[in-house]
């Protein structure tokens, strides 16, 4: 169904191609995984198979891709759409129209289709993404979530022959995530949909998936091969591969189940065992938060226009909820929540979409007002306090890197975040390496990966070291090399006492960082308490590691991997 045959691409100023002699096939019917480090060119790939690569970005394409017997050379992605279904990582930019349901008519307009089979296929896509419920409500007031299941029913209405998805669960909870990929099964099982797929969270996905395309590194050539031999070389791997390639398991488990099935002596060597801590010290053992530094004020700028400072206030608390109820768009977003958070602490705000982790972080850096209730950002309250000044005590990386980039290269918005925060020059910079080594200052932020666009992004929010440090979605686009190193750099910011807020549907980044989980729906806060005690309690937020070694609490590989040496 889709041939790429020795296949290159080189975008314009390019010293050298993003992908390189790739040569690989996916029949129809099967569900193909695209994997690999962050930037080795896996959107290129997808790009190429609809014709976005090279007929919308740009850039030389030598060999050939054909899908259904089409030459993306000669065909315009136009004159692929009834064929190829694409779904890219920003769901904002796949939109067209205003509302849910007239987004998922909107694809079959466009081939023509009769209106009761348009209205046929709107229903049954509403149900098989749980979408019912947000038929008429306006796009724009989704969650990110809720707005990525709807960008992928629109692609589901006019039912291609194939599906191209590029991290097609990154912002959906552990629960929406399942079912949009039981969705994605049963096209694949029952209806011969072929589907590509890129995705860096491959605990969610390598079960599912037929065969692996692994792109080892940058013009590296692909490997292609069934799951748990790809995985067995791949850099890249979900906890469960890396628990059996610690535990000297072949072949290796790619499910739970299987896991399971063969973790009882190693259950038995931990049981006596006591499970290391990674997370930082608890805030009793930290010494009084530094001095405030000034903070960026770039993402600010838009909303210069709220008033003074009240008069501050001293509190022990780095934020502070009290009875916090917000409605945003004729929607009860918050209701009754209470929350704080210590300097050094780290807490994880979990929940389904559209459970209101994100209108949280937003009142707690001004960007909404409270209908009732207070919050506090050390002595600020945000919505009450110019931006200038509250950039001083907060921090905010949102979940689209965009809204911080403004220049035309890596070095100039290095430079700029410097400058705003008032930091040695080099600062960010050096952030940035650390975070994600291999970017050249030459490079525009747009022609960055959505990953490495969040990189840079939170190490633009980083160069200020706000006391206050909010994170929504933080790994989304990231791969497991680039989440670790991105965990190192925030238990090194709290262990020096910056608290640390992370809105979440990560729940392995939970497991490695949090003090504490969250656990929010309908807007209220439902569980808050130390993190192994409510994810390990619970069947969506549990880490694999502690779904396989339950009862016992362990939640981490690298948590086994220093018990055991």
């Amino acid at each position: 169904m889709i041939h790429f045959e020795d296949v290159s691409v080189t975008y314009d100023g390019a010293a050298e191609p993003t992908v390189s002699h790739v040569d690989f096939e996916v029949p129809e019917g099967e569900l193909v995984l695209l994997a690999g480090p962050s930037g080795v060119g896996k959107s290129t790939v997808l790009g190429a198979v609809g014709g976005l690569v090279p007929h919308f970005t740009g850039g030389t394409l030598s060999g050939r891709v054909t899908v259904a017997g089409r030459d993306t050379r000669t065909h315009k992605p136009r004159e692929l759409a009834d064929v190829v279904g694409t779904v890219g990582q920003d769901p904002l930019s796949h939109f067209v129209t205003d509302t849910v349901e007239d987004e998922l008519a909107y694809g079959m307009e466009s081939l023509g289709l009769a209106p009761d089979v348009m209205r046929r296929r709107v229903e049954e896509t509403l149900d098989l993404l749980g979408l019912a419920a947000l038929r008429s409500r306006p796009i724009a007031t989704l969650s990110g979530g809720q707005q990525q299941r709807v960008a992928i029913g629109s692609v589901l209405t006019p039912h291609p022959d194939v599906l191209v998805l590029d991290e097609p669960t990154s912002a959906l909870d552990p629960a929406a995530a399942e079912e949009v990929l039981a969705v994605l099964q049963r096209l694949v099982h029952d209806l011969g949909t072929t589907v590509l797929m890129a995705e860096h969270r491959l605990e969610r996905v390598i079960q599912y998936a037929d065969q692996v395309v692994l792109l080892p590194a940058p013009g590296a050539a692909p490997v292609l091969g069934a799951p748990a031999d790809v995985m067995a070389v791949s850099p890249v791997y979900p906890p469960v591969v890396g628990l059996g390639r610690l535990a000297d398991w072949s072949p290796l488990p790619l499910t739970i189940r299987d896991a399971r099935r063969r973790a009882a002596p190693l259950r038995e060597r931990l049981s006596t065992r006591e499970i290391p801590d990674h997370t930082p010290p608890s805030a009793a053992q930290l010494p009084a938060p530094p001095a405030l530094r000034p903070a960026p004020a770039r993402w600010w700028r838009r909303n210069s226009q709220t008033t003074s400072p009240t008069t501050p206030t001293p509190t022990p608390y780095a934020a502070e909820v009290r009875s916090l109820a917000v409605r945003r768009g004729g929607v009860q977003a918050l209701r009754h929540v209470g929350l704080t958070v210590s300097p050094g602490e780290t807490v994880a705000l979990m929940g389904r979409n559209g459970a209101g982790k994100s209108t949280l972080l937003s009142a707690l850096v001004g960007l909404v007002e409270p209908s009732a209730g207070s919050v506090r950002a050390g002595d600020a309250v945000p919505h009450r306090t110019a931006p200038r000044d509250l950039v001083r005590r907060v921090g905010l990386v949102p979940q689209e890197p965009r809204d911080l980039l403004y220049a035309d290269t890596v070095a100039a918005e290095c430079v700029a975040a410097d400058r705003d925060a008032d930091a040695p020059s080099g600062t960010c910079r050096a952030l940035l390496t650390e975070l994600l080594p291999g970017v050249t200052d030459d490079t525009h932020p747009r022609d960055l990966s959505e990953g490495q666009r969040l990189t840079l992004a939170l190490s633009v929010v980083l160069t200020a070291h706000p006391p206050l440090l909010l994170l929504d979605e933080p790994t989304r686009g990231l791969d497991y090399a680039a989440k670790s190193r991105l965990t190192g750099i925030l238990r090194g910011l709290a262990a020096e006492g910056h608290a640390i807020v992370l809105a979440t549907h990560d729940v392995e980044l939970a497991a490695e960082l949090a003090h504490r989980v969250v656990l929010l729906a309908e807007g209220e806060v439902i569980a808050d308490g130390p993190a192994a005690d409510v994810v390990v309690t619970s069947p969506s937020y549990a880490p694999q590691v502690a779904k396989i070694l339950s009862p016992l609490k362990w939640l981490t590989v690298t948590q086994v991997r220093e018990a055991l040496t």
